[in-house]
């Protein structure tokens, strides 16, 4: 017997959907993205309490036990993760609740009595299933496990379609007739098309293929809320499979490239995956002290942060330098690009870590006016995302991407490690302009002896 009424379980399911509303809201801005995690987090708390007070659940114990297995594998992870690694994390916990949502429906499979239950055991199975394996290919390119480059073989396409078309057919006769092995085989082809779907997928495109994912986790999951009579399943769900797809809409517009293209784009030669043979061109490199000095008396600084920064750990320096130069009555703003970094809003927890006020920071459409009356752009770790091949090259792999306009500004500091390329494998002609100037180094260490050369002066 239930230990909650009705009445009383649809209500706290009503408090659930509402708080997971609001922090999706609250996620939207860096200000109130902290309370809007606990908010959400919250929610499926008072989400995960109610089950077990309104439903007549067995094997409790066991259930406890997973949870605190769970618990365990998950909070040291959490906590220990790099802000450079948070992509990857994200793409193995989306693809985790696609398997289980698969799972749990294929329990399900011999208490459906229905076919429109049956259908819907069929569409969590296959849309879980690609999201699971689909999920692990990016957290295995993303973290080097495999090669991030777009992985193409002749007939896989063919191979693609085939799988596709099996799945339909063996979907179709779990919804007609419901034989086990049939949703074994659905489960089994879903897997198959998630690899497939993301093998062709390389470089920069990657994370946006984690928000897709992230989608097709929050269908699956919504797919589950019908087979389980669950309606707060359905309602967020619902949220996540609607907030991935503007997310990934948003990240394949920043990007300047379509969804199609970035999933089938290398089957036509049009990933974001280049070389990584550094440019033998000859530059100008400097001293800290000479970017100390070019830094130290000029009126207005841009920051452009990439992933360069989050690898080397540099946030707190760049923030330490922030404070420096505002004491000598410099004006210092961040250029955040929307995909800068891995993921979107990257950069900004990154800063946020390090207490960079959220005032300091301003998105690509606001700031790029602002490098024609910058007297320094300094550019940390970035290098797709200023490059201006998206806008002078048709057919370079970026062609189209929206920049930041860094050439703009009076002076152009890069600080990067060596002259490789950026994650979309082509060489950066503004690294070549006269009014360029490279700092060479790790990037911690780059600031921490600009930082020290500023306050020297």
């Amino acid at each position: 017997m239930s230990l909650l009424d009705p009445t009383w379980s649809a209500l706290l399911y009503l408090v659930a959907a509402i708080c997971f509303i609001l922090a999706l809201k609250g996620l939207g801005s860096p200000k109130t993205a902290r309370r809007g995690n606990l908010i959400g987090a919250f929610g499926a708390l008072i989400a995960v309490v109610t089950v077990f007070l309104s439903s007549r659940l067995e094997n409790i114990p066991w259930i406890l036990a997973a949870i605190a297995v769970g618990s365990a594998i998950a909070w040291p992870i959490a906590r220990r993760v790099q802000m450079t690694q948070m992509p990857q994390l994200v793409a193995m916990l989306n693809g985790v609740g696609g398997g289980a949502a698969a799972l749990v429906a294929l329990l399900e499979l011999d208490h459906a009595a229905d076919w429109w239950t049956r259908l819907a055991i069929v569409l969590t199975l296959l849309i879980g299933a690609v999201s699971f394996a689909g999920s692990i290919i990016t957290f295995s390119k993303l973290q080097g496990i495999m090669s991030a480059k777009a992985i193409v073989f002749a007939g896989l396409p063919v191979l693609m379609g085939l799988v596709i078309l099996a799945g339909i057919a063996a979907g179709a006769w779990v919804v007609v007739d419901g034989p086990f092995w049939a949703a074994i085989a659905v489960l089994v082809l879903g897997l198959v098309a998630g690899v497939l779907l993301v093998l062709p997928v390389g470089g920069a495109d990657v994370p946006i293929v984690i928000s897709l994912l992230n989608a097709f986790t929050g269908l699956a999951v919504a797919a589950s809320g019908f087979v389980l009579g669950n309606v707060l399943l359905i309602i967020a769900g619902t949220l996540v499979g609607a907030s991935g797809t503007i997310l990934t809409r948003a990240m394949a517009s920043a990007m300047g490239r379509s969804v199609s293209g970035i999933l089938f784009g290398a089957f036509k030669g049009g990933s974001t995956a280049g070389s990584t043979e550094a440019s033998d061109r000859p530059v100008r490199s400097s001293s800290a002290e000479d970017v100390a000095v070019l830094l130290g008396y000029a009126q207005k600084v841009l920051i452009v942060p990439g992933y360069g920064l989050a690898v080397a750990q540099g946030q707190h320096t760049v923030a330490e330098l922030q404070q420096a130069l505002e004491a000598r009555g410099t004006e210092v703003v961040f250029a955040i690009h929307p995909v800068a970094g891995r993921m979107p809003g990257h950069m900004n927890v990154l800063l946020a870590e390090a207490n960079v006020p959220y005032e300091s920071l301003s998105e690509m459409s606001e700031v790029n006016p602002e490098f024609k009356t910058a007297d320094v752009a300094l550019v940390v770790g970035a290098n797709d995302v200023v490059n201006p091949a998206a806008k002078t090259t048709p057919g370079s792999p970026i062609y189209g991407m929206p920049i930041l306009e860094v050439g703009d500004a009076k002076q152009v500091v890069f600080l990067k490690r060596s002259m490789r390329p950026g994650f979309a494998g082509i060489e950066n002609d503004l690294l070549h302009e006269p009014q360029t100037t490279l700092l060479f180094g790790d990037a911690k260490d780059s600031l921490t002896k600009v930082l020290s050369a500023v306050k020297g002066l």
